[in-house]
């Protein structure tokens, strides 16, 4: 049968891409997670730490950047940063779902 086994390999290499695609925004959105806790809490811009995720945010979260302006910046700058991290989950979570949708289905056998 080798027309499963290369859907079979079809299919995994879809719900790999899939994973990958899951992994990264959930990386993303947790690094802009921490910006934003590092944010509220006031850290050390200097930090290395904090200077990563800053830049993170920055390339990544920026599009909802002055989204929400409260009076206190520091509070709009985390509701705005959270707000990007939702949007990098939850998008990237609907885009390995519609992908792994794109995994082919192995045939039902017909036994006769």
């Amino acid at each position: 049968m080798p027309g499963m086994a290369a859907r079979n390999a079809a299919s995994r290499v879809v719900v790999s891409i899939a994973a990958a695609i899951r992994l990264v925004s959930s990386v993303v959105g947790g690094l802009i997670v921490l910006y934003a806790v590092f944010v509220l809490f006031e850290a050390n811009p200097d930090n290395p730490i904090v200077q990563f995720t800053a830049g993170v945010r920055n390339d990544l979260g920026a599009f909802t950047r002055d989204l929400f302006t409260p009076e206190d910046p520091k509070i709009a700058n985390t509701v705005n940063a959270l707000i990007a991290a939702i949007v990098w989950v939850v998008g990237g979570n609907l885009l390995s779902k519609a992908v792994t949708r794109l995994a082919p289905r192995p045939k039902a056998s017909s036994k006769d």
